[in-house]
């Protein structure tokens, strides 16, 4: 018996593992909801296989999506995608799965110099499929979900094994495949590590640089508020206290209620919600020794030799003639990070360009020469 649409228990999503062992395609994708939850939560994954059938796998009913970890582990099994990065950030970060054998549809349509770079775009492009109403604001967390937003989760796989197929079309055409093979390898291969809070986050907040030592000492204590209130309430900070307003507080410094709604975003729903906490948090920043206010650090800016400046130079002229020969983004093309990296250290020969953080075969193969010529000219 096949598996329903909707796989919400363990014996379900072992069958749908064994059901799709045979395929040689699989279409991923998943939706998950940062808008309405703290921190974000992943709220559904949605595969189609290579015979045109699509599931919806959900999360918040399952205690592990571990039954997935062979296939998305199968060298063989080809897993197709679109914009990878978050799908594959969630799935790592989340459930510790090792991905193997992907194929980025976006990635694909940048090595065609394609610019509109939507799923929905290149539906249309490539398939002729007309796109279906956005959904990407919708709370995901939500059971159960509308025959609507069933529709736009499955659209997002449904069509990606086809459109894989005509983009590899034209991408040998070009003779451009293995470059994006790579790339897909490397992107499927990137290690997804813990994210850790950053302590001087607050000072990056539009308006900060404005205050003196004892507002960023008040605001940092409002950030750090907002966070346990967001995870407290399983909201987003910036829906307890919009940016502008906590930079405000803490110019401000409000000591009741009263005076808080004074300040600009601050309605009565934020008082409610976090006027007490909004309160205590100034009272702590104001108590803080002098000694001991926080201080912006200047950032370092690194002295670059002329050389160095000429070669990089050197190598961007070059990528942006050779960049708009093929049709591409210069950016795509050669990263600046691989620009600093070889301006700051040119390589030698072909075998030490080939040992460069980044480089690629590719690159190496169809431009490596060229590459040492530009840096080798005085």
């Amino acid at each position: 018996m096949e598996p329903s649409l909707w796989i919400r228990t363990a014996d379900e999503l072992a069958a749908l593992a064994i059901e799709l062992r045979g395929a040689s395609a699989v279409a991923l994708d998943t939706e998950a909801d940062s808008l309405h939850h703290y921190p974000g939560k992943l709220c559904l994954v949605q595969l189609a296989d290579d015979r045109g059938r699509g599931w919806l796998v959900d999360p918040l009913a399952l205690d592990t999506l571990g039954p997935l970890a062979p296939l998305l582990a199968d060298p063989r099994l080809v897993k197709v995608f679109h914009a990878a990065d978050n799908d594959l950030a969630y799935l790592k970060r989340l459930y510790g799965f090792a991905v193997a054998s992907i194929f980025d549809t976006g990635v694909a349509a940048r090595f065609l110099g394609v610019t509109a770079l939507s799923l929905d775009g290149l539906l249309t492009k490539y398939l002729d499929v007309s796109p279906v109403k956005s959904r990407q604001k919708d709370d995901w967390s939500r059971r159960p979900l509308s025959p609507a937003q069933e529709h736009y989760a499955l659209n997002d796989v449904l069509h990606l094994i086809a459109l894989r197929a005509r983009l590899l079309e034209e991408l040998r055409g070009k003779g451009r495949e293995s470059w994006v093979d790579e790339e897909c390898a490397a992107l499927a291969a990137l290690n997804v590590p813990e994210r850790t809070p950053d302590p001087d986050a607050y000072l990056s907040l539009k308006g900060a640089r404005e205050l003196d030592r004892r507002g960023w000492a008040v605001l940092r204590e409002l950030y750090q508020a907002r966070e346990a209130l967001a995870r407290q309430l399983d909201r987003p900070p910036f829906m307890i206290i919009g940016h502008d307003s906590l930079v405000a507080l803490a110019a401000r410094r409000p000591h009741d209620a009263a005076a808080i709604l004074e300040v600009r975003g601050c309605t009565s729903q934020v008082v409610r919600r976090a006027g007490a906490a909004i309160l205590d948090a100034i009272a702590r920043g104001e108590a803080i020794p002098d000694s001991e206010l926080p201080v912006r650090r200047p950032g370092v800016r690194p002295h670059m030799p002329a050389a160095t400046r000429r070669r990089a130079e050197a190598l961007r002229a070059w990528r942006g003639q050779v960049a708009a020969e093929l049709g591409l983004d210069p950016g795509v093309l050669f990263p600046q990070r691989l620009i600093d990296r070889l301006a700051g250290e040119p390589p030698r020969d072909l075998a030490d360009l080939a040992q460069v953080e980044g480089i690629r075969r590719w690159r190496v193969e169809q431009f490596g020469r060229a590459i040492l010529e530009v840096l080798a000219k005085p």
